[in-house]
């Protein structure tokens, strides 16, 4: 019998490399503190004879951190978190510059998307990356059996291991990482529901992350997605941000310093009450839908804007997404009533809807990824150095961890801060003994 080997990449055109590679190079120099764990990576290779499989949005900032943990000694795999997020020059640099195992194409089908997380799974990894829970939601399937619950490209590889193959598959993998909020939400899921097969590092929970990727990174390149696809003024608009969580306040700030009305809808009252002492006005989206001109969702749940609201909208109302999944607005049902799409820009569609039109940005799927070029590089800094730190956590204590949902050390979060902060020339004050002392005591009052 003939072997026919898979290729070791998918990708649009390795031609496009050096352009990637220009790009790439560009974005590391905003990243001082990934170059620095990338230096010590190559000197100490924490992640010898490893075998990483990361499933991540490929931009020049993810470039970056492949580079790094390449450079760290891990054997890398790298596919797509989202059709449209693909950067075809980066991934096309990747390969022929650095030899990764790249498979992603920006805008490809569902089909082929799927094929691509079967590829990083046949990587057979002993440590996963996820952006969003793909890779980790895929070996968890295949750990309860449930594979009708698989995408067919990937139900149809598995069909072909044998049940030791399966179980070596998924007991292979040492540990896992997850860098997005609606990835953390499935996978505390998975440990509430005792299923849960191997430790993950909930990157997104790291101060170093949210605090700064969501609220910052976020809510600028959202805002350059929307700007991109429509040429839209934002001054003087009325938008609408359904969620108030650190993505969410991150774009309503935003859209505010470049002058917009802005409306916030929420479900948490926590949240709600931030939003209106913060001088936003908190409505529900009945009472939004009729007065906005443009509604981003970011709220990592299903079905945000619904038909129903759609069917309050003025005419030329404009709906994007910034949550990870295309599932905030009511694509679906859109679909049952409403005659389009058509393409009337990159990235924007309009439907006509009750005499009305509606414009969908990016096909719901994420509008900063899909339109523009996502997080500036220096929030991504320290998203990816707690990353890249966090694979090596797991390698170092792999067989301590327990099977649960974990947070990186709180002394690894404040060394990125240490470490940004010093890389931006910003020196900060020490606590003096007197002030120790005092801290640590109980009997010292007024």
């Amino acid at each position: 019998m003939i072997t026919v080997s898979k290729p070791d990449h998918d990708i649009k055109d390795v031609g496009l490399a050096a352009e990637g590679r220009r790009r790439t190079e560009w974005a590391e120099r905003a990243m001082p503190v990934l170059r620095q764990l990338r230096e010590r990576f190559a000197r100490e290779r924490p992640l010898a004879g490893r075998r990483l499989a990361a499933c991540l949005h490929v931009t020049t900032e993810t470039a970056n951190l492949v580079v790094t943990l390449q450079a760290g000694g891990a054997d890398v795999a790298l596919c797509a978190s989202n059709p449209l997020s693909t950067q075809d020059d980066v991934a096309a640099h990747l390969v022929r510059d650095h030899g990764i195992k790249v498979f992603a194409i920006k805008g490809e089908d569902h089909t082929t998307y799927y094929e691509h997380i079967r590829a990083a799974l046949a990587h057979r990894p002993d440590i996963t990356m996820d952006d969003g829970a793909d890779l980790v939601g895929a070996l968890h399937m295949i750990a309860l059996n449930r594979l009708d619950d698989l995408a067919p490209p990937v139900r149809k590889w598995v069909e072909t291991l044998s049940a030791a193959e399966r179980k070596a598959l998924v007991a292979g993998v040492a540990g896992s990482t997850e860098e997005t909020t609606t990835g953390v939400i499935r996978l505390k899921a998975m440990a509430k529901d005792g299923v849960l097969q191997f430790p993950v590092i909930a990157v997104n929970d790291s101060d170093t992350k949210h605090l700064f990727d969501n609220r910052y990174g976020t809510g600028q390149s959202t805002l350059d997605g929307v700007i991109r696809a429509t040429n839209m003024l934002i001054a003087g608009s009325t938008v609408v941000v359904a969620g108030y969580g650190w993505c969410g306040r991150g774009f309503a700030l935003r859209a505010r310093g470049a002058g917009a009305n802005v409306l916030v809808t929420e479900i948490d009252p926590m949240k709600a009450l931030e939003a209106q002492m913060d001088g936003y006005r908190v409505v529900p989206m009945a009472e939004a839908a009729r007065v906005g001109d443009l509604f981003v969702t970011l709220t990592g749940n299903v079905e945000v804007i619904r038909v129903e609201h759609m069917r309050m909208m003025k005419d030329g109302a404009m709906l994007a997404n910034s949550g990870h999944f295309n599932v905030e607005i009511d694509l679906e049902g859109l679909k049952k009533v409403a005659r389009g799409p058509v393409a009337v820009r990159d990235f924007v569609e309009e439907w006509q809807l009750d005499g009305k039109k509606i414009f969908v940005l990016a096909d719901g799927r994420l509008i900063n990824l899909a339109a523009a070029e996502g997080h500036p590089a220096s929030v991504m800094d320290m998203s990816f150095a707690n990353q890249a730190l966090a694979a090596e956590h797991v390698v170092r204590h792999a067989k301590t961890l327990a099977k649960d949902v974990h947070r990186i050390p709180a002394e690894l979060d404040k060394e990125i801060a240490r470490l940004k902060l010093q890389a931006m020339g910003v020196a900060i004050d020490t606590l003096t003994p007197a002030q120790k002392k005092y801290l640590a005591s109980w009997d010292l009052g007024t």
